[in-house]
């Protein structure tokens, strides 16, 4: 070990002059993990991670590996739980932008405890709420409380977005006006788009100058219900085409209101060829201030997979697979910015009325190393870039990387296990059951999640035994 290794590991480590074990207090939020694949958007290499304090501290590759057997013994003399990883995959905790945990109001769908628990069984341990919820999330205030109440459980930390409009009214944006970035991360008309061109504009320019992040549900209303009635009646393909255009109208909408009112913009869940080459065009013209998102479900999925009934409803609907292959090319490109989930979990009864969306934060890591990797369309380390580099870089966040003083929030992954996907499950944690990917056979097993060095997961053969503490 080198002079250098050797103390910053004494540091971090706060060792005695005799190694002795550590107080509980002083080892909290401390792990080693060693043996392991290191794979983030930066780097794929065998090495070890020194945890401490809640960040990492030392990453040994390298030239730097030889060090990791000395320090791993220095660890365990201070009481630091030491991590055999046996070559499989330690990877940094995904962030998902875009996520429904239904609370406060819809605790038949979903809680924070449940979502939270699905969320980290899925590698995530960062999500952004959306405001959809009853009461609808309109202030700082009450997005302070489920900030708040998230934080009880100890497993995912949650930001939560507040509305564009105060209670999704579609008319009043001046709640915008008090808010500061640090007090939410977005604001967002998620699961409807403003109507009003001339309400949108004002409430981009309100959050310009608050300096937040909009993102949007971009649809255009009157189409969209239109297309509704008509995939209830039957004529799908009628239906199709108005939605798509629908997304389309009021992608362009979007992006030329932000371009106006100078404010940073996100297009959630892109779904379509044409809106994602008006989402192109657009970052040509404002570098840094556009980004756009694409669900596993849209990038992974075609309107051909599913059986078609109400149970496979999501909005915006699953597209032909010239629209998908369009997405994983833009994935691929660097167009799309980040995969989110758009986590929708939902009630039988309310799936069986037609309610839009799939419960989908547990599997979206899987489903997309199954389908994006595996097949040699991507690889890991841009699977990481999109679900935890770019997401935690958009939120300004120092996460989503293996590196010196960035959180320490990791994931340990098995790429070579797979298991069949089952909502009825106990080891299914949301409690929407809501799936398109029942009896489907995934890859990539989430074995530990750590967040802050505390393990928050764990892979276990009895399901309440899965979360620690």
């Amino acid at each position: 070990m080198t002079d250098k290794n050797s103390g910053l590991l004494q540091k971090a480590l706060r060792l005695s002059e005799t190694g002795s074990p550590q107080p509980a207090e002083k080892r909290r939020g401390s792990v080693f993990v060693q043996h392991a694949r290191l794979v983030d958007r930066d780097t794929d290499t065998p090495g070890a991670v020194l945890i401490c304090g809640g960040k990492i501290a030392e990453v040994y590759t390298g030239d730097n590996l030889a060090a990791a057997e000395k320090a791993a013994q220095a660890a365990r003399a201070a009481g630091i739980p030491v991590v055999d990883a046996q070559g499989k995959i330690l990877t940094p905790a995904f962030t998902d932008l875009h996520a429904h945990f239904r609370d406060p109001g819809f605790p038949e769908k979903e809680t924070l405890e449940s979502g939270s628990r699905a969320a980290v069984a899925g590698g995530y341990t960062a999500a952004v709420l959306m405001a959809n919820t009853d009461p609808v999330i309109s202030s700082a205030g009450a997005a302070a409380d489920v900030v708040r109440r998230a934080a009880q459980y100890g497993r995912l930390r949650v930001f939560q977005a507040v509305s564009l409009t105060a209670g999704f009214n579609g008319t009043d944006v001046s709640p915008l006006s008090v808010l500061q970035p640090q007090d939410v991360p977005l604001a967002s008309e998620d699961g409807r788009d403003v109507e009003q061109a001339a309400v949108m504009l004002d409430a981009m320019q309100a959050c310009a100058a608050a300096g937040l992040m909009v993102s949007c549900h971009s649809e255009e209303a009157s189409l969209g219900v239109r297309a509704n009635r008509m995939r209830q009646a039957g004529d799908f393909r009628a239906a199709e085409r108005l939605f798509r255009l629908a997304e389309e109208i009021n992608t362009e909408r979007n992006l030329l209101l932000a371009e106006e009112a100078g404010c940073r913009v996100h297009i959630a869940h892109v779904s379509t060829k044409d809106a994602l080459e008006a989402v192109r065009r657009a970052k040509e013209r404002r570098r840094g201030f556009v980004s756009c998102e694409a669900t596993p479900h849209h990038l992974c999925l075609h309107d051909g997979s599913l059986n078609g009934g109400t149970g496979d409803t999501v909005n915006p609907p699953l597209r032909p697979e010239s629209d998908r292959q369009a997405l994983v090319e833009g994935l691929c490109s660097g167009v799309i910015d980040v995969i989110a989930t758009d986590h929708a979990p939902h009630t039988a009864a309310d799936k069986r009325a037609g309610a839009p969306g799939f419960s989908g934060i547990q599997t979206a890591f899987s489903l997309c190393y199954t389908e994006l990797v595996q097949t040699g369309v991507l690889s890991f380390s841009g699977l990481s870039a999109r679900m935890a580099a770019a997401p935690a870089a958009l939120l300004s966040l120092p996460r989503g990387l293996l590196k010196t003083g960035y959180d320490g929030d990791v994931a340990l992954i098995d790429p070579a296990a797979s298991f069949t996907v089952d909502p009825d499950s106990p080891f299914w944690f949301s409690r929407g059951k809501n799936t398109p990917l029942r009896g489907r056979v995934l890859s990539g097993a989430v074995l530990r999640v750590w967040k802050a060095g505390e393990q928050v997961f764990r892979l276990a053969e009895n399901a309440e035994a899965c979360f620690p503490g």
